[in-house]
């Protein structure tokens, strides 16, 4: 399938999306590990899916929304990004340079500049009410990605695989609402994966030779309360097996151990982070993404970070994230 979208590619001349802090090494100087600050005051409609990319040592994220896809340089403090005609809910680096996204109307591999240049599966659900949301790459390079049922209303959204033969996608989830969570232990042999408005976390048994994955375990529950409505989001996978979970509305990191019981809980300056990445040089700087679209005007008087991107520092390195094999 040929490309029939175009965008507005950054450059090295491109400005900031937003007002830049210092370089991240001298923002996180002095400051406690656990202890988040802001590191991008981006004010992102829905920021998402942050990937440390360790050659160039810099973090990719998106904003869906904004339909933007951001690269920040934490050398310089310094974001750029690129204008997609499309939704993009997520995001991953190839193997042989460039991107693969999700978008809303499918699965495109995206040129170093991150323009759509191929589509590589369309998105077979109802696309006015259904777009890509979290995924990633398994770890022999496999991208996976998963659906939004964006009115919540028929629980209408899927998990999928990409095929290796570029002849479709294939279903490991159906009855879903927001497909999230999606992650793989340092081995790749188990598989992790939320529906977030249903405040459940699953756990699959997966085979990284074949991509074949064993069924669905519930691994993690969350009760909301009338004070508490915080649910599992975006997530990442550190060196030693735990589960890093973004809690939407919730205010806070959720660290879970291996047997789904809760390890840690870090808060945060925002009500709504959206996923986390482990990023620099050692792999123990934890990055944050946040959203502030469709919260009540006095919660963004009392956040002024919402849609900020976030970082801290961890005891605990994370893994160098896959990269997609065409």
């Amino acid at each position: 399938m040929s490309s029939t979208l175009s965008s507005v590619a950054w450059d090295s001349t491109a400005s900031t999306s937003c007002s830049a802090l210092p370089p991240l090494q001298e923002v996180l100087a002095g400051v406690p590990d656990f202890l988040p600050v802001c590191v991008l005051p981006a004010q992102a409609q829905l920021g998402e899916c942050p990937r440390w990319d360790e050659q160039a040592q810099q973090l990719v994220w998106v904003d869906i929304l904004a339909r933007r896809l951001h690269r920040y340089d934490p050398a310089s403090g310094r974001d750029r990004y690129v204008e997609l005609p499309e939704a993009i809910g997520c995001v991953a680096l190839a193997e042989e340079g460039g991107y693969i996204a999700g978008l809303r109307s499918g699965l495109w591999q995206l040129d170093q500049a991150g323009r759509p240049v191929l589509q590589l599966a369309v998105n077979p659900e109802d696309q006015a009410g259904s777009r890509f949301n979290d995924g990633r790459c398994d770890p022999a390079g496999r991208f996976l990605a998963g659906t939004i049922d964006e009115p919540k209303a028929g629980a209408r959204a899927h998990l999928y695989r990409l095929r290796a033969d570029g002849a479709g996608l294939d279903t490991l989830a159906d009855g879903l609402l927001t497909s999230n969570g999606l992650a793989f232990s340092p081995d790749g042999r188990w598989m992790y994966h939320a529906d977030t408005p249903n405040f459940v976390i699953w756990r699959r048994a997966y085979d990284p030779l074949t991509g074949d994955c064993g069924p669905r375990q519930v691994w993690a529950t969350i009760t909301p309360t009338a004070s508490d409505r915080g649910r599992p989001d975006g997530a990442a996978v550190d060196a030693e097996g735990y589960y890093w979970s973004a809690f939407y509305e919730g205010g806070r990191i959720v660290r879970f151990a291996p047997d789904g019981s809760v390890d840690a809980s870090y808060a945060l300056p925002v009500q709504c982070p959206t996923m986390c990445a482990f990023g620099g040089a050692d792999l123990r700087t934890l990055f944050i993404t946040s959203a502030r679209a469709g919260r009540p005007a006095e919660e963004l008087a009392r956040q002024p970070l919402a849609g900020a991107l976030l970082a801290m520092r961890t005891s605990v390195p994370g893994c160098i994230e896959p990269r997609w094999r065409a």
